[in-house]
């Protein structure tokens, strides 16, 4: 069975780089960049979670993002057809198609609670739009953030909208749907968070913010510090998750991998340092506290919306810009599941949208509830919503990407890998298959460890 790179997927191919730069962009791009990243760094430090941020994404995120969409390109399929399909050409059991379901399962539990996360957002722009938030101070902002997710039929109405704008975009299938999409919307976005960070030149406490994310305190720098910077950097990029390879599979021969996993990395990298730079002067010119965890979003910014100048219109901005990035990252995850269905089971992607999203719909539920009637239904002190997170971020996705790295590192002959990787034989190969050897698989499982708390 032929697994040629120049094999056409028969679910398209992107029409031209930039197509496969967004879509990977949007998968990257999320509330991980938006929300998670600007709260882990009040957390942790500032500037000093930010300088290790950085080192994890240049030497752990884009040499297993590399390798994810070189394994991609190869097979051509959904995740677990390419991987069982790679490891009968590379003379390998076809067990490691174990990766492809690893992954396709973890972005499945993932997008039942993302979705329900992004309606949040969804109803905060709806808020924003009616000014609901003038004049807020922290009783009125804590009040109507648990008056939201207290509801369960609200929570169920901005969950459903979700699934169907998903649902919507892949359906149309890659050319029509995700290329269409996320080249609107990714560049929609990055004016959006310009104009973000120029409303926080002029009317924040800008030399305060810079300086709390970029004036490095070395001794701030902990163990817990590293390792937590380390986590955010492999999941702010999507890895693990079959979502980087399903796109992967669309890159046609001739587009530079590195090329395209450089600008990836760096368009991430580059939307949780604006985030920072646009959210913390904000934060400071409200006399507001920048470790506010992860209510600093949905609670502490919306004080300051409702009582800084123009606020009113920086809201809208603000949740908006929020609301693309949480829908173009649920879109890649759902494609996997899809291309697996259109793969495997022979199903039109119509049938396979529909039945894949209905289930995502289903398992979201339990996700809704968490946060209201269902809060206190626990299994060994967690609930549903809890365990979904717990085991997808700190057990599913870690094991995804070390036994990526390996199978791209170790089971693939190295000729194959200096043909695909389109670095060459030189030292550039040389330091990224280190890299993708050694260096990958030691830090994510030390991300491994910490997620069970035993470092």
């Amino acid at each position: 069975m032929s697994t040629s790179s120049s094999d056409a997927s028969q679910h398209g191919l992107w029409s031209k780089r930039t197509a496969f730069m967004f879509a990977a962009i949007g998968s990257a791009v999320g509330l991980g960049n938006i929300w998670k990243f600007p709260y882990m760094t009040g957390e942790n430090g500032g500037a000093a979670f930010v300088l290790v941020y950085l080192a994890c994404v240049v030497l752990i995120g884009l040499p297993i993002m590399m390798a994810e969409i070189v394994l991609g390109r190869r097979g051509r399929h959904s995740p677990v057809h390419t991987m069982r399909r790679l490891a009968e050409q590379d003379g390998h059991s076809t067990n490691w198609q174990a990766i492809g379901w690893l992954g396709m399962l973890a972005g499945v539990m993932i997008l039942s609670f993302y979705v329900v996360i992004s309606g949040w957002t969804a109803a905060y722009l709806m808020d924003s739009l009616f000014n609901t938030f003038q004049g807020f101070d922290q009783a009125s902002a804590e009040g109507h953030f648990n008056r939201l997710v207290d509801s369960p039929w609200r929570l169920l109405a901005w969950h459903t909208l979700m699934v169907v704008l998903v649902a919507w975009v892949i359906l149309r299938g890659v050319n029509r749907g995700i290329e269409q999409a996320t080249t609107v919307l990714i560049p929609s976005l990055f004016a959006l968070l310009l104009l973000l960070v120029g409303y926080a030149a002029l009317y924040g406490d800008f030399g305060r913010g810079l300086t709390y994310m970029f004036a490095f305190d070395y001794a701030q720098i902990t163990p817990e510090v590293a390792l937590k910077a380390m986590g955010q950097a492999f999941f702010s990029l999507s890895i693990g998750m079959g979502a980087i390879m399903v796109y992967g599979a669309y890159l046609p021969r001739q587009f530079s991998i590195p090329e395209a996993a450089g600008v990836v990395v760096t368009a991430d990298v580059l939307v949780a340092i604006l985030m920072g730079v646009a959210l913390f002067p904000i934060v400071f010119a409200s006399s507001m506290e920048p470790g506010a965890g992860p209510g600093l979003i949905f609670q502490t910014l919306v004080i300051a919306f409702g009582q800084m100048p123009g606020g009113w219109l920086v809201g809208i901005l603000f949740f908006a810009l929020t609301l693309i990035a949480a829908w173009t990252s649920a879109i890649s995850l759902l494609e996997p599941t899809v291309s697996w269905l259109v793969d495997s089971r022979g199903m039109r992607r119509r049938t396979a949208t529909l039945g894949s999203s209905a289930v995502i719909w289903v398992v979201g539920l339990g996700t809704v509830v968490s946060f209201n009637v269902g809060s206190d239904w626990t299994l060994y002190g967690r609930n549903f919503f809890e365990w979904m997170d717990y085991l997808t971020s700190n057990v599913m996705l870690p094991i995804g990407g070390i036994l990526i790295a390996i199978y791209a590192g170790w089971m693939v002959k190295r000729s194959v890998l200096e043909e695909q990787a389109d670095l060459g034989n030189g030292l550039l190969f040389k330091s990224w298959l280190w890299l993708v050897r050694l260096l990958v698989p030691t830090a994510v499982f030390l991300i491994l460890l910490h997620g069970f708390g035993w470092v």
